[in-house]
């Protein structure tokens, strides 16, 4: 069975965000646990991350928003610990005059193709980053880029619920990997 781990931005995802509504609602979805939500440091969400990944029995599908997004990519430079894709919402700017200055030890992004299946999605308006940026990004880590319309920075705020949309383009980015990256991590 696909497992998911979900990978919320700064401050993590309230009660309102798709990401709380997903794991909520699916038990194969599970949250990473940094040290901080609200102080994030690289090295701790790095080594949170790993953990998460190791802790699986399977290589998961990273479900990342907004700073997250900016970790895989880092992670993904460190480690060699399988994941089976990630599903990328919100990639902010760490340039963007909203970027958090809390969260300034994510500011050189790695620009390296992920060594994994990605798909990123962005917001016509989003604050935190430009279509612009996405698609810059999306160029670099060679991860397809869905526009899915004007809907903010994709998070609790926007009102999206339980984004449906959302839950259809994972499904479809799923079906999409290569079944060969999904095996049990003890056969590799």
């Amino acid at each position: 069975m696909q497992k998911f781990i979900t990978l919320p931005g700064i401050g993590g995802s309230g009660k309102a965000h798709w990401q709380t509504i997903w794991e909520q609602t699916d038990p194969r979805f599970s949250r990473f646990q940094p040290s901080s939500w609200d102080c994030p440091l690289l090295d701790d969400w790095v080594q949170s991350l790993e953990t998460a990944v190791r802790a699986t029995h399977v290589p998961p599908i990273l479900v990342a928003h907004s700073l997250a997004c900016l970790l895989v990519a880092h992670w993904a430079a460190q480690s060699t610990t399988p994941v089976a894709g990630a599903f990328l919402v919100g990639v902010p700017d760490p340039e963007g005059p909203e970027f958090p200055r809390e969260a300034a030890s994510f500011h050189s992004v790695p620009t390296a193709p992920l060594r994994f299946p990605a798909l990123m999605i962005a917001s016509d308006n989003d604050p935190h980053g430009s279509p612009a940026y996405a698609q810059g990004r999306a160029m670099e880590w060679r991860a397809p880029l869905i526009v899915a319309g004007a809907l903010g920075h994709i998070n609790g705020a926007s009102g999206l619920g339980d984004w449906p949309q959302g839950r259809s383009l994972l499904e479809a980015f799923c079906a999409g990997i290569p079944k060969v990256n999904q095996r049990d991590r003890r056969t590799r």
